[in-house]
């Protein structure tokens, strides 16, 4: 379908769907991506060299699993507030601020002896440091890419992100027991180093979208607005609560040790559940961005939720463990909706506010993944994993299934506002957002 000139400048019609080689050919883009990649191999390094580094200092199984929760912690405590940065100041400036601060926090956790409770709080501020950069990072994308390019572009980073996580663990595995635990940290340092220079090689500087409140609340009365902005407007309420439903379908992931247990399988049976999910959602997610229409994927988003969390409640009836494989890859392809409420919310969100509701979807889908795999555990304790899956499973299809029939009302206003969108803004943008960060947000 070709497209239409509009005030001298080209415009891609509404329904024209974009390619992955079009969205490539975007320099800035090319930019944010190399600098991702390298990010979610610097971070697998880090975690795997971190677990092993604690465990070697403390003999501790469960010092190891605490140094582990501060992947999930800060984000939740501190991402609604930093993530305003990202509306007061440039966002390449906040990328570029943070890349340098964490390269210089983990270098100092590879270079210098340090006791238990120090090195949890570098990890602390390392992680913490994600907020602002993955609020400015997810803000940036959809100035740099217009219309389905950004969702072809969304798709493209997170299936990056979950191919990394399939592969990574195993790779840096192998790395850590090669170089050792401090030559890890000091390689994922250089990662760091390295995003920084790409974006400020690759990302065009732009002014701060919103002017700077001089009060030292500015930054909690950025977050109080926020949250106002989100929560006050239907539409977005929706789209938010459809991307909280992670909740439910991530929980088998933290059970895949007991699970694993169940079929008296040892760590090649647990790497085996826990990569079925992941690779069912690069799967849905290249299917759904470039088979499907944009304004066919705001219809289908209802009941691909309730798939993704359909599937698990088949765990009640204990099926083989092929079956179980098959069922969690099928809950992960009916995860790739979350590239329609990805898109729907980019144009909900006024651009002025888009770091700070980033920012809040975000911790909430931490908080919600780490509160569902915690209750999800102690669950398990009394019920076993499969019970448990499989009522996370009803739990999670109920929710979408009345998010749904809300969410039927109002979705013919968001693709009206989408198709208006993609009219608007044009093509030809200049030459660096889930997942949700290095961290273990990251994207």
């Amino acid at each position: 379908m070709a497209g239409r000139r509009v005030g001298g400048r080209h415009r891609r019609p509404p329904e024209e769907q974009a390619t992955y080689r079009e969205v490539f050919a975007v320099g800035e883009f090319r930019a944010l991506w190399t600098a991702q990649a390298l990010s979610s191999v610097g971070d697998q390094l880090a975690q795997v060299a971190l677990a092993v580094l604690v465990f070697q200092k403390t003999n501790s199984a469960l010092l190891t699993a605490v140094a582990y929760a501060l992947t999930y912690l800060p984000p939740i405590v501190g991402g609604p507030v930093l993530s305003g940065l990202a509306d007061l100041f440039p966002r390449r400036t906040v990328m570029v601020v943070c890349d340098v601060l964490r390269a210089v926090l983990v270098a100092v956790m590879a270079v210098t002896p340090m006791p238990f409770v120090l090195l949890c709080g570098l990890v602390f501020l390392t992680v913490l440091l994600g907020a602002p950069f993955s609020a400015a990072r997810a803000a940036v994308l959809p100035d740099v890419l217009s219309g389905d390019r950004y969702v072809a572009g969304t798709a493209i980073n997170n299936m990056t992100h979950q191919g990394t996580q399939m592969l990574g663990f195993l790779a840096g595995g192998a790395i850590v027991a090669v170089v050792g635990t401090h030559e890890a940290l000091a390689l994922d340092a250089l990662t760091f180093g390295l995003s920084a220079l790409l974006l400020i090689g690759g990302v065009r500087a732009r002014p701060a979208p919103r002017r700077r409140e001089r009060e030292p609340a500015g930054l909690w009365r950025g977050t109080r607005d926020g949250a106002r902005l989100v929560f006050g407007d239907r539409t977005l309420r929706s789209i938010v609560a459809f991307a909280w439903l992670c909740a439910f379908y991530t929980v088998p992931e933290g059970l895949a040790a007991p699970y694993a247990a169940t079929f008296d399988g040892g760590a090649g049976t647990v790497g085996l559940l826990m990569s079925a999910m992941p690779a069912g959602m690069v799967t849905g997610m290249f299917l759904f961005s470039r088979f499907v229409r944009p304004t066919d994927r705001l219809r289908a988003m209802g009941w691909m939720s309730m798939l993704a969390s359909l599937p698990l409640v088949v765990s009640a009836t204990h099926p083989p463990l092929w079956a179980v494989v098959a069922l969690w890859a099928m809950s992960g392809l009916g995860s790739a909706y979350q590239l329609a409420a990805n898109a729907a919310f980019v144009a909900a969100v006024p651009a002025a506010g888009r770091g700070q509701a980033f920012g809040l979807a975000q911790s909430g889908i931490l908080a919600g993944q780490g509160l569902g795999i915690l209750a999800g555990g102690a669950a398990a304790q009394f019920l076993g994993p499969e019970a448990v899956v499989a009522l996370a499973g009803v739990l999670g299809v109920s929710a979408a299934a009345m998010l749904t029939l809300g969410w039927h009302q109002i979705r013919g206003g968001v693709i009206a506002a989408m198709q208006g969108d993609a009219e608007a803004v044009p093509v030809d943008v200049p030459s660096r957002p889930a997942e949700v960060s290095r961290s273990a947000a990251a994207g």
